[in-house]
């Protein structure tokens, strides 16, 4: 039995080339930095998680909710084939107890915040708003779409960015979990807008803040899909 299953839906990505050695420090063990087309990335992801189940058990009041977080994306080779997956610097939820079983049973760097989403649906246009509460100031992520969804093509940034089936995190320098999460391949919405407001010091640390003077390098909206996370194990 999976240890999740949901739905992750309406991902807005705000992605972003960085500096690789920024990274260094948060690469897990036994995982290296994973290059596309020779540039290391960051994605700021604002989504809605849904229709949770753990273990096969729905948890009152923690079957709907967002999530935003901030990862990047490695690989690691297993009896010769490379895996590849992505790491998560920090991942933001409302609810406290999705909070400590993440932290407790993955070992990730979830937190918890007050949060709110909304979309709006147009004749011709989507808007997706994701929005977390830190120091009394509302952050946001804000993307307006197409409003009809298209093929995340083979070969691109966008396949890149999407098209990772595993996390990693680190337990300490010498041991890594490894997890895998299963979804078919996704469509995309077409960004027209990019409307974000993030305070990326306050959220993320100094190490981040100079993201807020830097363009980003592609923002799209994955459709999503129902997906599974698989029970982890050390690497």
């Amino acid at each position: 039995m999976s240890f999740l299953t949901a739905e992750w839906n309406n991902l807005a990505m705000i992605n972003y080339e960085v500096d690789p050695a920024i990274l260094e420090k948060y690469v897990p063990k036994g995982t290296e930095l994973d290059f596309y087309n020779g540039k290391c990335y960051v994605s700021f992801i604002g989504f809605l998680f849904e229709n949770v189940r753990l273990l096969g058990m729905k948890i009152p009041f923690h079957t709907h909710f967002e999530e935003v977080n901030l990862r990047f994306y490695v690989r690691h080779l297993d009896n010769g084939v490379w895996k590849r997956g992505a790491v998560f610097i920090s991942e933001i939820v409302p609810k406290l107890a999705i909070t400590l079983v993440a932290n407790t049973f993955y070992n990730e760097e979830y937190r918890t915040m007050p949060m709110k989403h909304e979309i709006k649906i147009k004749d011709d246009s989507r808007t997706f708003i994701y929005q977390w509460k830190l120091n009394n100031t509302w952050n946001t992520i804000y993307v307006e779409t197409q409003k009809n969804p298209i093929a995340i093509e083979p070969n691109s940034e966008a396949e890149f960015i999407t098209e990772h089936y595993f996390g990693y995190s680190k337990i300490n320098d010498e041991e890594t979990y490894e997890y895998e999460v299963t979804h078919p391949r996704w469509q995309q919405y077409e960004v027209i807008q990019n409307n974000s407001i993030i305070d990326f010091e306050a959220v993320y640390g100094k190490e981040f803040s100079f993201i807020k003077e830097v363009q980003p390098t592609s923002v799209f909206l994955a459709v999503g899909s129902k997906i599974t996370i698989e029970g982890k194990r050390k690497i």
